[in-house]
């Protein structure tokens, strides 16, 4: 076993190439070494003797190289001791200071001086605790937060002791010594091409041609090459291939984690990887419940990343462990496993409940890219969770001000979709407006456009800002440098525009020129209403059909001139008489028959989302009667007359018979 001793003893080291390694990590030239002053060296850790060509380091962590080779150094006034005596006292250290202990005691220490000062107390230091020490010192340095190396520890001496006992003879580690070594290194930036770094890659690499790696060994020596060289590096592959060939009853659940991390980095090779894919895809199902949050926000991301969509039984099992770990998942892990529930399109009613409890606790801690997303999750699932909703509105209303103008969006426009007014709604519009008025054009024009749009469909029409958005200005600044308008910023524009007209009729300023106006809300690629429901929409035109006595005393699917599709309109008299759909003559009143089937609903509720609120609004305002026929109170219907009863009661409720 390699050691490294660092007190008393004191042997002649003539190799330059030690130099080398010294130089890299100091981000100094090698010529340049010799510029470096005798005071930065620690006193007991070595003398530097200055010779033309030769510098001679006076250090005991070489004495086990020259013993081992017949070279027996000792400095003038040093008495000299056996190898014997060497041995001996290496059995008495780790008898009084063993690995469990020490690794305790490394765990302890924050910060790399804490580690050092420690390390410089001991006499001895096998090759793994040297290794060992190099990651603690890697660990507290990443919770810092810093990319590199503060310049005094890579000048520390005994930093240079640990860095000079791995390069000199990285044969003698362990695998896991090794690879622990490179590891820390990469994560410390210390230089790549340094001769120190370089002779640990040779090393690993001269292993794993010889098959000599375990598989966590496997994993972690491709996740440090994707780190140094990145995925495309040529061992990568062959480490790949090993993994392959092994069971994956021998992975640890942080082994099978990390292999989803190496073939992330790898997901444009997935092709070539889909069936080792799938084989640890199923495994990983016997594997879910001993994960830890992190390893589960990161199988998560792989799963996205590698667009596995054939593995959502793996998905829908992380989700229900998702729910107990909620409170500990960090911001990022947090955001990462909404994004990929958003992506798999995974909805439980476990996760939003627990979810609805970490916002309404933590919402003003959260991160606002977390409630961004939260939100997102939320909007796109149709998700009315009141909770939710509450808790983002009133942390909107104390930290706008933090928030950029694509996260004030991405919290707002859900309220508009799930057609939801929180109890602080006052005061949600007033710091709104305040924040429009305030950086109006900070806003880049389509998020803008959005917003307000959002605002309107939940009765609050942004009347102050119609002026600005009509005006000629913002609409080329909207086309940007498109020969036209987008159809669906043209529509909402339009929807706008109608509400101006309907909801502000005390609005005087500049109107939406016709040139950016739609004739339909109901397109294709981007409606702004919900196309009826197929079959709902059979069933009730055969009892309309029993119920009138004719087709053609009702028409369907019928464009307004306001730009919205009434799904069944009926034609009245002024005596209350139906009227074939097409006599245009003497009408009274028009009925707007509204056949909502589940996706004009929030998920699995009976609240209408913001698009149909303001249609039905609107064709109120126009002067329709508007008559709501929710597949809720259809499928509860139980025969042919019990329809036909329903459908009396909704649209003739004071008649007991019909008229035609």
């Amino acid at each position: 076993m390699a050691l490294i001793t660092l007190r008393r003893n004191f042997c002649h080291l003539s190799d330059f190439r030690i130099h080398g390694a010294l130089a890299a990590l100091r981000n100094h030239p090698i010529n340049h070494v010799h510029k470096v002053s005798k005071e930065q060296l620690h006193p007991w850790f070595c003398s530097v003797q200055y010779e033309p060509f030769r510098i001679h380091f006076h250090h005991a962590c070489y004495k086990k190289f020259h013993l081992q080779n017949g070279n027996e150094l000792h400095p003038v006034g040093e008495p000299a001791f056996s190898q014997g005596q060497d041995w001996n006292k290496f059995e008495q250290n780790l008898k009084n200071e063993d690995e469990q202990i020490f690794y305790r005691k490394l765990n302890e220490f924050t910060s790399s001086e804490e580690v050092l000062s420690f390390i410089k107390t001991l006499e001895t230091l096998p090759d793994a605790m040297a290794a060992g020490a190099l990651q603690r010192i890697c660990e507290v340095e990443k919770k810092g937060g810093d990319q590199r190396l503060p310049k005094e520890i890579l000048e520390s001496s005994v930093f240079q002791a640990l860095c000079f006992q791995l390069e000199r003879e990285p044969s003698q580690l362990s695998n896991s010594g090794l690879l622990t070594a490179l590891q820390a290194l990469i994560w410390l930036h210390v230089d790549t091409q340094s001769s120190l770094v370089l002779n640990l890659v040779a090393e690993c690499q001269n292993r794993l041609k010889r098959g000599g790696l375990e598989v966590h060994d496997l994993c972690v020596l491709g996740e440090s090459l994707i780190r140094l060289q990145g995925p495309g590096c040529v061992t990568l592959e062959l480490i790949i291939y090993q993994l392959q060939g092994a069971k994956l009853e021998v992975f640890t659940p942080e082994d099978i984690v990390a292999l989803y991390r190496i073939l992330q980095a790898c997901a444009e090779k997935v092709d070539q990887h889909q069936t080792f894919l799938n084989m640890i895809n199923n495994f990983s199902l016997s594997i879910v419940s001993y994960l830890s949050p992190k390893s589960i926000s990161q199988m998560l991301t792989a799963l996205v990343v590698l667009d596995q969509a054939q593995a959502l039984p793996l998905v829908i099992k992380l989700g229900k462990y998702v729910v107990r770990h909620i409170p500990h998942f960090t911001n990022e892990e947090l955001r990462k496993v909404i994004e990929a529930f958003i992506y798999f399109g995974h909805n439980d009613r476990f996760f939003i409940k627990a979810l609805e409890r970490h916002v309404a606790a933590f919402c003003l801690t959260l991160d606002a890219d977390v409630v961004s997303k939260i939100m997102e999750y939320c909007s796109r699932k149709l998700i009315l969770s009141e909770p939710i909703l509450n808790a983002v509105a009133e942390t909107f209303v104390s930290q706008s001000e933090k928030l950029s103008p694509s996260q004030i969006s991405e919290l707002i426009e859900p309220f508009g979709k799930l057609n939801y007014l929180p109890p602080n709604a006052p005061a949600l519009f007033r710091k709104l407006e305040h924040v429009l008025f305030t950086h109006f054009n900070y806003f880049p024009p389509k998020t803008l456009l959005r917003l307000l749009h959002s605002c309107s469909l939940i009765a609050h029409p942004p009347v102050n800002f119609m002026g600005k958005i009509f005006s000629p200005f913002f609409l080329q600044k909207l086309q940007g440098e498109e020969s036209h308008l987008d159809r669906l910023s043209m529509a909402q524009l339009t929807q706008l525009f109608l509400t101006s007209v309907l909801e502000c009729p005390f609005y005087k300023g500049p109107k939406l020129f016709r040139q950016y106006q739609v004739k339909s809300f109901l397109t294709p690629c981007c409606s702004l209403e919900t196309p009826v429901d197929f079959h709902l929409y059979k069933s009730v035109m055969i009892g309309l059909i029993d119920l009138l006595g004719a087709r053609s005393y009702f028409a369907s699917k019928v464009l307004t001139p306001y730009c919205y599709t009434i799904d069944v309109e009926i034609k009245l008299d002024e005596e209350g008489f139906v009227l074939p759909f097409t006599v245009d003559e003497d009408i009274h009143k028009r009925v707007a028959l509204c056949i909502d089937g589940p996706k004009r609903f929030c998920s699995n509720s009976k609240h209408l989302l913001g698009r149909e609120a303001i249609k039905q609004r609107h064709l109120r305002l126009l002067g329709y009667q508007v008559v709501q026929v929710p597949y809720h109170e259809i499928e509860v219907l139980k025969s042919r007359q019990e329809l036909v009863e329903y459908l009396q009661n909704k649209l003739f409720p004071q008649n007991s018979t019909v008229h035609w």
